[in-house]
């Protein structure tokens, strides 16, 4: 039984505990979170001037919309701003900052009619990010800079929490993605052609949950949640902000979401920074997991 927990005032180690057994976490915005959001905003807005970001699509040449993403997200990915504002939300969430860590938060598109939903602007199938090779206790913060509704927001499929899927993550490997599939992501506009994890069987889509949180709100939930990409029927194309955390007592005690169709190879655990100073994962947790060497993130 998946549980939404909204705004629960309980300890970050209890909230995991949690979050690995499939239950979800709500907030509703608060300084830090709306701090993000807002930067996200004034990044966004100048680069799509002078039209509004969610509109952008309706009036921009497909090419130049996918030129402005191209150099909108990995300025904002790696922008100093970017980290220090996810240190923020974490530590005002309860986050122990000396043993949390934490992927540099991406900024996401997911644009209206099927304008863009490949490459840059890819709209995920129903998956689960542990088909991508993480740590079976990495977290996934969500939150939309500007209001969302049904028809534009992220589904839990929450059959699958239980239910393994045949898929095609043992074909997938984090450290050839990095070097490969995400650095070309500009280049796929019409039809995206990079391999990547996904169902080799059909999904049930219903039942479905489509959390709608206000602007600035935050969602966490467990890797291993099956959820995708609303196909964006409103006219307007939706942007929110992700990024993820890992614990570092749960690293190294293998703690995390029951693992149960997972086959990828190569590790994430490279990508990670401590929530205090931005350092690595120390080196004889990190070798528990295979290739651990840091990669530069992009922009999907």
């Amino acid at each position: 039984m998946n549980t939404l927990y909204c705004n629960a005032d309980v300890p970050d180690d209890i909230r995991r505990r949690r979050l690995y057994d499939g239950q979800l976490f709500v907030y509703s915005a608060n300084a830090s979170t709306a701090a993000l959001c807002q930067f996200a905003r004034e990044m966004t807005e100048e680069a799509f001037a002078p039209f509004d970001p969610r509109d952008a699509q309706h009036h921009l040449p497909l090419e130049k919309f996918v030129a402005i993403l191209t150099e909108l997200k990995p300025r904002f990915i790696n922008h100093p701003n970017s980290k220090r504002l996810v240190q923020e939300i974490l530590i005002e969430a309860g986050c122990d900052p000396d043993k949390t860590y934490f992927d540099v938060p991406r900024l996401r598109t997911a644009t209206s009619e099927n304008y863009l939903s490949s490459g840059i602007a890819y709209a995920f199938k129903p998956h689960r990010d542990t088909w991508y090779s993480p740590p079976m206790c990495q977290l996934n913060w969500w939150l939309p800079i500007y209001p969302i509704e049904s028809g534009n927001a992220m589904a839990f499929h929450i059959k699958y929490w239980n239910t393994p899927l045949r898929n095609s993550s043992d074909e997938f490997n984090y450290q050839d993605w990095v070097q490969t599939g995400r650095a070309d992501a500009a280049s796929h506009v019409g039809k995206d052609t990079r391999k990547q994890s996904e169902a080799l069987e059909p999904v049930e889509i219903d039942p479905r949950l489509r959390l709608i949180t206000e602007p600035d709100g935050l969602l966490i939930f467990s890797a291993a949640h099956m959820h995708s990409t609303v196909p964006n029927n409103t006219g307007r194309t939706r942007l929110s902000i992700d990024f993820r955390t890992v614990h570092a007592d749960d690293l190294a005690a293998s703690r995390g979401a029951p693992t149960i169709d997972s086959r990828c190879t190569g590790t994430t655990i490279g990508a990670y920074l401590r929530v205090s100073d931005l350092a690595h994962v120390p080196e004889e947790i990190a070798e528990l997991y295979g290739d651990a060497t840091p990669v530069a993130m992009a922009a999907n």
